[in-house]
């Protein structure tokens, strides 16, 4: 927090997470009610995923070819303007609309994520970025808390034009910030100042072991991530008999844990390992995953879940910060781009496929026995963890130096 041009940026980013909390609480709402169809709300879902997986080899040479603070300002501005289409929506017959507003928000995230991700070293230099990655993370939670409970006020007072201007705003102020970010750190050719495209760019990434196995780490929790978010519903209602009411309490006592995490770790974050730090992260998340589940066969008792979810925000945190933080330290600056592109593929996939076993495979083979799967793959997560990062910076420690 030390640097202003951090500052800046976190700043920004609390603005627009917040106004990304107002339309994840009412946009599916808003599709619910206008559907009337839970496979009308499931399919906006799966459009959320695909321009991260359709165009990540795209969003990799754009991030690694032109100037990241520019091209953060655009995406912002282009987000603002996508929601415009949103204030025309009164009935079912403008429900493509919605639609479309779903696939453009999606499609700009996924040039400015990896962007963000790239240009985050070069603002704190590699001695506080485990710190900053926790304190961007933290912003998603923060985030959580104010827009969740405001969009649904927002909904039911003003419906969605309020909620649609209000997420606009938030969008104009966030691109304000990030465009007094310093313009350093951007890809450059070796001889001259033009920029210059990266070669390979995705299958680059894929190719490169040291991002390979954080991306392999990131796809199995991805996974898991998926099963969870159509899971965690049946969970609570049916298998440990709670309410709707419930529910959301219960989701939203993880931002707890969370932020108590990201704030811990980004004052001490330069002091830990983060090797280790992605270590205990996956571990303890799998562990515990595992407990909360099979808790319910002795206890039905909202107060022991609600410690437990608080409790399970904490890893998360840890897992996400460190996956993160190894990429950056993995790849170049001129690469970067490409690496968190990657990144971002390999969860939006990882999440489509949990979020189709889930829905798939429910009403076969039951609830209890696909959170037992899910439980198990966070802990194939932790196993590559433990495996794969070791051997790479054994592996880097090997090698010769080179500069970069």
């Amino acid at each position: 927090m030390a640097v202003p041009a951090f500052r800046r940026l976190w700043i920004a980013g609390i603005v627009s997470d917040a106004g990304d909390w107002l339309m994840f609480i009412a946009l599916p709402l808003v599709v619910l009610r206008l559907s009337q169809s839970a496979l009308g709300t499931s399919f906006a879902f799966v459009l959320e995923l695909a321009p991260t997986v359709l165009l990540a080899p795209v969003a990799a040479r754009l991030v690694d070819l032109l100037p990241r603070r520019e091209l953060m300002v655009a995406a912002t501005l282009a987000q603002a303007a996508s929601l415009l289409p949103l204030l025309a929506v009164h009935d079912r017959f403008q429900l493509p609309l919605v639609y479309c507003v779903i696939v453009a928000q999606a499609t700009f995230a996924t040039v400015f994520e990896p962007a963000k991700n790239a240009v985050l070293p070069t603002l704190v230099g590699p001695e506080r970025t485990v710190s900053a990655n926790a304190f961007v993370g933290l912003n998603n939670d923060l985030g959580r808390l104010i827009g969740g409970p405001l969009g649904g006020v927002l909904l039911a007072t003003v419906a969605l034009g309020g909620v649609t201007l209000v997420d606009l705003a938030t969008y104009l102020v966030a691109a304000a910030f990030v465009a007094t970010l310093p313009k350093r750190g951007e890809p450059r050719a070796a001889s001259g100042g033009a920029a210059r495209p990266s070669r390979g760019g995705i299958r680059r990434a894929f190719a490169d072991p040291a991002v390979r196995d954080p991306l392999a780490v990131a796809f199995v929790a991805s996974v898991a991530q998926g099963l969870f978010i159509v899971l965690f519903v049946f969970f609570v209602t049916t298998v440990i008999g709670r309410s709707a009411t419930d529910v959301g309490v219960l989701r939203g006592v993880q931002a707890i844990g969370a932020i108590t995490a990201g704030v811990l770790l980004g004052t001490v974050g330069a002091r830990v390992p983060v090797l280790r730090l992605t270590q205990i992260g996956v571990a303890s998340f799998a562990v515990l995953t595992a407990v909360i589940w099979n808790l319910s066969f002795l206890t039905h008792g909202v107060t022991v879940y609600g410690f437990l979810f608080a409790a399970a925000g904490a890893p998360a945190v840890l897992m996400s910060t460190g996956l993160i933080s190894v990429l950056q330290s993995a790849s170049s600056d001129a690469q970067r781009g490409s690496t968190f592109a990657a990144l971002g593929l390999s969860q939006a996939t990882g999440q489509a496929i949990g979020l189709l076993l889930a829905g798939g495979l429910l009403e076969i083979v039951g609830t209890m026995a696909l959170l037992e799967i899910q439980a198990a793959t966070y802990a194939v997560a932790a196993v590559l963890t433990l495996t794969l990062l070791p051997r790479r910076r054994a592996n880097e420690r090997a090698r010769p130096t080179r500069q970069v």
